[in-house]
């Protein structure tokens, strides 16, 4: 398909809803050429889940409740996530989900790739500590709290993947930066309860927004390309996990290497503490 910015390819509704493992965005139903998105939601008392990676790097990130991830078929690896927890799979793997008592909410983000990286587990209590993965970003009526999950922490070869809370009634990813040349991204609204909600732009032309939406919980807006500010209706917060796969693998994953719009890009990113070693 014709990778570009347009309400039919770039927006998914309400992707918590369906119980289950789900995949919602692919290269042939969205405006993506590597990047893919599913939900596993499971109740308290399903059975187990399991699935294989096939040729994608799989990130597996828990969203809501708890649950056991079993990597492997021989001598698995096993792992308990939590909340904002988040766990690399490498491609040709098995994964068996098991849900706890209060059932889980998983976000599954993965690309293909050619290359074999290990098993990886990143806990959300250790990201907070680390000042290159956990930062406040922008200033008045655009600060932001951002949490890299799998970024230069994680060995991997395309997928990147972390957590924004903003302060109600602000604006993030400001300012407006675009990445198109070498990530494509889709951001997905969590932790927004009604009445909660917020405005997303996505733009290549700052005069003529391609697209301009209004985003609730479990929404879905892919960037293939283009600039993409979002603002908090007052009141409340826009949060978002943000996913992201590189290009070429390895070679352009990278987390913080930004096209600020010019009009903003004296002040910088916002971002370079992300880009201390």
């Amino acid at each position: 398909m014709f990778h570009t910015v347009n309400q039919e390819d770039c927006l998914i509704r309400a992707t918590h809803t369906a119980k289950g493992r789900t995949l919602w965005l692919n290269p042939d139903t969205g405006s993506v050429r590597y990047l893919h998105y599913g939900r596993i939601n499971l109740d308290s008392g399903d059975a187990p889940l399991e699935f294989s990676t096939a040729t994608h790097e799989t990130g597996l990130i828990c969203l809501h409740g708890q649950a056991w991830v079993e990597v492997g078929d021989t001598a698995p690896q096993r792992f308990d996530l939590a909340p904002y927890d988040a766990l690399y799979v490498p491609r040709d793997s098995t994964v068996r989900v098991t849900p706890s008592d209060e059932g889980c909410d998983f976000a599954e983000i993965s690309a293909p790739v050619s290359g074999s990286y290990p098993v990886q587990f990143v806990p959300f209590s250790g990201v907070r500590p680390n000042p290159s993965l956990h930062f406040q970003a922008g200033g008045p009526t655009c600060r932001r709290d951002l949490n890299i999950l799998i970024g230069k922490n994680v060995e991997a070869g395309r997928i990147l993947a972390g957590v924004t809370f903003s302060e109600p009634g602000n604006w993030t990813s400001w300012p407006p930066h675009e990445h198109g040349a070498t990530l494509e991204e889709a951001y997905l609204y969590i932790d927004m309860p009604a009445p909660a909600w917020g405005l997303q732009l996505v733009y290549t032309n700052p005069r003529e927004p391609e697209l301009v939406v209004a985003v609730r919980e479990g929404d879905c807006v892919v960037m293939p390309e283009g600039y993409h500010p979002n603002v908090a209706a007052p009141g409340g917060s826009i949060n978002f996990l943000w996913m992201m796969a590189a290009h070429r693998e390895v070679t352009d994953r990278e987390f913080g290497l930004v096209n600020v719009q010019p009009e903003y890009a004296a002040a910088g990113s916002g971002l370079e503490s992300a880009r201390v070693k």
